[in-house]
């Protein structure tokens, strides 16, 4: 059997998932789904382009907007960009879904990761900002494949007998809470930095770990940043590169994490390791 796939059952490989995995999924009315910073802030923004100091990240977009319409509409925006339409949940959703990995991480805000882990009793983890009851930034829940609901825990409860699905920037369900205004990833990476993005279980567990990065875009400052806080410890990894060359913090991020940088497409990928 293939070793990466060998790797990823075993919990030895997480899988790391960003936008880009979205590329090339249509909805059914003919729509696409935002798979990167540009398109993100096209669809936060009703279509229209903004301001090249806006458009130069999504974060940085939906903190203008927010400013200008409120936190409200940020969060509703969001919600509506990922479960107003209906479509298929991309390939590597379905691809993991025939591993059903004992980790991963989905930094995407929309739920494709839970149904594919609908049919099995889980933990999800999702991530919160700009809370003051308490210094985590996280909530967790308990998925009762019985009921077909999810129920919150505290994080006394969370065991690595389960599959645990960490979604840092937050999801659509079971409640919407997104990290993507620049207000959010602020509050979030602060509070990161000082341990408090993740149980305490997950750092232990993720020591000495190799990533598989599918779709993350580590040309832009905030993902290297969240990517760091949340695979500290990491040994080393593969990630996913379809362009002809990478930008020097691209290079410097690969280089000093101990990744290997592979030049083909994720559909190539998940084909060639299936």
């Amino acid at each position: 059997m293939d070793s990466i796939v060998e790797k990823i059952k075993s919990g030895e490989l997480i899988p790391f998932l960003g936008m880009g995995i979205f590329e090339d999924t249509k909805c059914k009315d003919g729509s696409t789904l935002p798979y990167d910073s540009d398109s993100m802030i096209l669809a936060l923004n009703n279509g229209r382009a903004m301001s090249p100091r806006l458009m130069y990240e999504y974060s940085r977009a939906a903190m203008s907007l927010e400013q200008r319409k409120g936190r409200e509409f940020i969060i509703q925006m969001t919600n509506h960009i990922y479960s107003s339409k209906e479509y298929e949940i991309p390939d590597t959703y379905k691809w993991l879904a025939t591993l059903k990995p004992k980790y991963v991480i989905d930094t995407n805000m929309d739920d494709s990761l839970q149904k594919i882990y609908s049919d099995c009793n889980h933990f999800l983890i999702t991530g919160v900002s700009r809370i003051t009851a308490d210094w985590d930034r996280y909530l967790i829940y308990f998925y009762d494949v019985d009921t077909k609901a999810y129920t919150r825990v505290e994080k006394d409860k969370l065991t690595l007998d389960l599959p645990i699905l960490f979604k840092p920037m937050g999801s659509t369900k079971p409640e919407m809470n997104f990290i993507i205004s620049d207000a959010d990833f602020v509050d979030w990476l602060t509070e990161a930095m000082g341990g408090y993005a993740m149980p305490e279980i997950l750092k232990e567990y993720r020591k000495n770990k190799e990533y598989l990065f599918l779709g993350v875009d580590f040309s832009r400052d905030t993902f290297r940043m969240v990517t760091n806080e949340v695979t500290i410890g990491l040994e080393s990894g593969i990630v996913l590169f379809n362009k002809d060359e990478l930008t020097k913090k691209e290079d410097k991020f690969i280089k000093t994490h101990n990744l290997t940088a592979l030049n083909m497409s994720i559909n190539e990928f998940i084909k060639s390791h299936e």
